[in-house]
């Protein structure tokens, strides 16, 4: 059996070293991924909120907080009274299940 030669502590810190930044730019890449995530939904937010009070708010107070399922049926049978368009009816979804 042959006796494995140590590293050297230079080749052993330089391959902790890329190891590491490594991990820090795919951390660094995933996370800005999240925050793009985070505030492509909170402009579908805004937009919603924007488009409830200009289709819905002429007839309805603030939003109460409902089911899902329930606001899309509710959604489904205002559509055609106040002419939502799909994506009005998807911004404004997103705003009511938030």
């Amino acid at each position: 059996m042959s006796a494995r030669r140590p590293m050297s502590l230079p080749i052993f810190a330089l391959v902790c070293l890329a190891f590491l930044l490594g991990r820090t730019t795919a951390a660094q890449q995933s996370g800005s991924r999240v925050g793009a995530q985070e505030s492509a939904q909170q402009k579908l937010l805004d937009e919603g909120e924007k488009r409830f009070h200009a289709n819905c708010g002429r007839c309805h107070q603030s939003p109460h907080r409902f089911p899902p399922r329930m606001v899309m049926t509710i959604e489904r049978h205002m559509r055609v009274r106040a002419t939502l368009t799909d994506e009005d009816m998807r911004a404004i979804v997103a705003y009511l299940t938030q």
